[in-house]
């Protein structure tokens, strides 16, 4: 799969940012997994904008001194003044032609799509560089989120953008979201909740070669 967007990875690690209350052990954290990343979103769902602001900018630098791009959760503004590499949307975070009018036609936009071809059809006519596809085991970090079938990879092969798996993906599932047709895999816990970050991190990445 040729990405759209030559910024856009073809196929490897999608790394989460997990939820961390301290700055500085959230830079380490990621810093240590980073050689083994082809993008990073940064999602933080619980510090303040001022915070949130703080971190983005030091991911940002820690990215592009790895040369991995920095994808920003949700959030377009922030993305813009951080210059980060992109930003991720979910159903209700805006309109992908918006994002792309204020981040410009270079930005990597990813869209969440759930467990519907529909959406991911929708979001690749409006611009959107990869399609998202979860969750496809169950998920710790969305104990509730909608469930996607293997499937949705293949009905999703026409469609000229990566497709990205997401939810409860760990090392040892990592190849059957793989097999499925998924050309990045979005991992949070099962690389930040493992006994060794590192090598789950080296594991999941390594199931791409």
């Amino acid at each position: 799969m040729s990405p759209r967007n030559s910024r856009l990875p073809r196929r490897g690690l999608y790394l989460i940012t997990p939820e961390t209350p301290d700055s500085a052990l959230l830079v380490e954290r990621i810093r240590a997994v980073l050689p083994f990343t082809a993008l990073l979103q940064y999602r933080d769902k619980l510090s303040d904008p001022h915070l949130q602001l703080e971190r983005a900018h030091a991911l940002k630098a820690l990215c592009d001194e790895f040369a991995v791009p920095l994808i920003i959760n949700d959030d377009v503004a922030l993305a813009k003044a951080v210059d980060a590499a992109g930003v991720h949307l979910g159903e209700d975070d805006g309109a992908i032609a918006d994002a792309r009018a204020r981040l410009g036609g270079d930005a990597i936009i990813g869209a969440s799509c759930y467990d519907r071809i529909e959406l991911a059809g929708d979001a690749v006519a409006q611009g959107a560089d990869y399609i998202a596809f979860g969750a496809l085991f169950p998920s710790s970090t969305k104990p509730n989120a909608r469930r996607a079938t293997p499937e949705l990879f293949a009905q999703a092969s026409r469609l000229p953008v990566p497709r990205v798996a997401i939810g409860g993906i760990t090392p040892d599932n990592v190849r059957t979201a793989i097999a499925a047709g998924a050309d990045l895999a979005a991992v949070i816990s099962g690389v930040f909740d493992a006994a060794d970050p590192v090598a789950a991190a080296r594991t999941c990445a390594a199931a791409f070669e």
